[in-house]
């Protein structure tokens, strides 16, 4: 989908089309807007039936952004300052200062990805969800999905899929998951892109190394230091050369990418691995003296993971948290316990068992909780366990360190 978070956007508020918007940051605030609204056009009937007659001037703007959250999307008109997702927000405020900045409205953005992947399913049946805002289709055995190597049908995904959800998104048609996903991006926003086989030397070899799904920024800063820039310039490495520097999988994987081939196959059903939520504050928090407000956040935490595991039916073993300190640092501890739980209250008590083993003198950017090892109710069989507690974890410290933890989570103690 074309900038999936800011187009659902602009369907609400079609008066900002075309200009730099981002999304992000912190809770929507059109009370506030409809005050204003109505002191300086009191003559006019301001409510939510009117968000598509709110004057641009009176939208929220990047440089008046404070905080540390970071961008979601941007629209085009945004990206051509050179902001993009995940990019902190006050240096996009740096970059595009005027930007529109609004809010994520996620029971939005889920009903419109519910909507446009229902509406694939009735064209294309073949189809693996990727996240909110992406699909693999396999075109193989759909009727006319061969006609024009594919771009046919492809019209047809684009044009029904706007039909449904007035939103537009980007297809890429290949051979393999490889090379579509590539193909994506080629011709944004609501493009189609067609990549043969034979077209590997001229369409994909001249891309950046970044440009292949697999490899992040810390591969890509050690090819370089190879001199290794473009996909030809890594195609041309043998094998082995590249074996013996990246080692035996993820060198062999390396060759076998840059040439295009990719033999994954398209899957329609998959069990999620683990279930995680976890927030950035817009202020460093400290056990003891943001105790409340740090507390609170970690059961909402907690609370949240419990009803994503409820709502699709998963009950897990393994609990764990995840902290990103002020310096960036990360730290994670997690524990297994002998029976599956979807329960809010276990799931945070074994969760602040595991807070127990972090230090917590320090102060903290980010708090996560993850719940993992997941199974269908009634599914699970109980696993002995070699402690004689309820939950496999280490032995506690002496109490003389607790004394952090023990101020914020005191039933614990």
């Amino acid at each position: 989908m074309d900038a999936f978070y800011a187009s659902v956007e602009l369907l609400r508020y079609p008066q900002l089309k075309g200009l730099p918007m981002v999304i992000g940051g912190g809770r929507r605030r059109e009370t506030e807007m409809f005050e204003r609204l109505r002191a300086t056009y009191p003559k006019r009937e301001w409510g939510p039936d009117t968000l598509d007659r709110i004057p641009p001037d009176f939208f929220p703007r990047l440089k008046d952004y404070a905080g540390r959250g970071v961008a979601t999307t941007a629209t085009y008109a945004a990206r051509q300052f050179g902001v993009g997702s995940a990019m902190g927000l006050m240096k996009a405020a740096k970059l595009c200062p005027d930007a529109i900045l609004l809010p994520v409205d996620f029971d939005e953005v889920k009903r419109l990805s519910r909507l446009f992947k229902q509406t694939i399913l009735e064209i294309a049946p073949v189809m693996q969800d990727r996240g909110v805002d992406e699909v693999y289709i396999d075109f193989t055995d759909v009727p006319g999905g061969q006609r024009e190597g594919g771009r046919v049908l492809a019209r047809l995904i684009q044009k029904s899929i706007f039909q449904a959800t007035g939103l537009t998104c980007s297809i890429g048609v290949a051979p393999n998951k490889l090379l579509a996903k590539m193909a994506s991006e080629f011709n944004k926003p609501n493009g189609i892109s067609i990549v043969m086989p034979d077209d590997l030397q001229a369409l994909i070899w001249p891309l950046p190394c970044r440009k292949i799904n697999g490899i992040g920024p810390k591969a890509d800063a050690k090819l370089q230091g190879f001199g290794i820039h473009t996909i030809g310039e890594l195609a041309a490495r043998e094998p082995p050369w590249l074996i013996a520097h990246f080692g035996k999988s993820y060198g062999a994987w390396l060759h076998e990418a840059a040439w295009g081939r990719d033999d994954r196959p398209v899957e329609t059903e998959s069990e999620p691995v683990s279930m995680s939520r976890e927030t950035t504050f817009d202020r460093d928090l400290h056990a003891v003296r943001d105790k409340a407000e740090l507390g609170a956040i970690f059961t909402r935490l907690c609370e949240q993971v419990a009803a994503d595991l409820q709502r699709k039916g998963y009950t897990g073993r393994t609990i764990g948290i995840k902290i990103r300190y002020d310096n960036f640092q990360i730290a994670t501890r997690d524990t297994t316990i002998d029976m599956a739980t979807a329960d809010a209250a276990t799931i945070r008590r074994q969760a602040g068992l595991c807070l127990k083993r972090v230090d917590l003198s320090r102060r903290i950017r980010l708090l996560g909780v993850r719940v993992g090892k997941l199974v269908k109710p009634g599914t699970e069989s109980r696993t002995e366990s070699p402690y004689s507690g309820s939950a496999h974890t280490r032995p506690p410290r002496d109490k003389a360190s607790d004394d952090h933890t023990d101020l914020l989570f005191p039933e614990l103690g």
